[in-house]
């Protein structure tokens, strides 16, 4: 019998030290996990309210003001007017939608990709103007015109999407932008994202830019 009390002790001795170290080891694994966890993007629209080196201050349209980093290598950019006549067979565009009640999808925005940019996010996906927006990058295969606006036929890969273009839709190319273009009054939307409460770092912004604000 005291054999096995010395084993008993032993062994009690060999948990009471290897718990702290176990436990050490689940809290840096889980540590690891969390940092490895990308931060989600998020879309910032609003209006410049201030402008220093190294960052602007964002009103956004939900009521904060925010304050946004902008590093020196981000991409900013702007859009110039366009119309639905520059929407064409063949043309490869971006366009935020709504879908209704009866599951057609109307037009909020229409941006015309360079010939260049085709290709550039294509897909169909959810979209954060609501919980029924979506935004498609797509091939347009066929126009229908009429004189309240007109019907795209898009494809992508993996799918196809009908959507309604209304004549009063924006429909804007991208052009380039500069920082001298940050100023306060502009009004903005910035991919970015958060870096602690009412913090952000963006990784790309789009710009008004010749009294033409961006409409995404």
């Amino acid at each position: 019998m005291p054999p096995i009390r010395s084993a008993s002790r032993k062994t009690n001795l060999a948990l009471s030290r290897a718990l702290p170290l176990l436990g050490a080891a689940l809290l840096a694994t889980a540590i690891g996990v969390h940092a490895q966890t990308p931060a989600k993007t998020q879309r910032l629209r609003g209006e410049i309210t201030a402008v220093s080196a190294t960052s602007i201050t964002v009103h956004r349209n939900s009521g904060e003001s925010v304050t946004v980093d902008v590093p020196q290598d981000v991409k900013i950019g702007a859009v110039k007017k366009m119309s639905l006549a520059d929407i064409k067979p063949g043309s490869f565009i971006g366009t935020a939608a709504m879908t209704g009640v009866d599951g057609k999808m109307t037009a909020t925005e229409v941006h015309v990709f360079e010939p260049s940019a085709r290709g550039t996010g294509e897909g169909h996906r959810p979209y954060d103007l609501g919980p029924q927006s979506t935004m498609t990058n797509a091939n347009v295969d066929s126009v229908v015109k009429s004189k309240n606006g007109n019907t795209l036929e898009l494809s992508y890969k993996g799918g196809t999407n009908t959507i309604t273009v209304p004549a009063n839709v924006p429909v804007v190319g991208f052009i380039d932008a500069a920082r001298s273009d940050l100023q306060a009054g502009r009004k903005v939307v910035v991919t970015a994202t958060s870096t602690g409460s009412d913090h952000y770092s963006a990784q790309r912004i789009l710009v008004e830019k010749n009294g033409v604000p961006p409409p995404m």
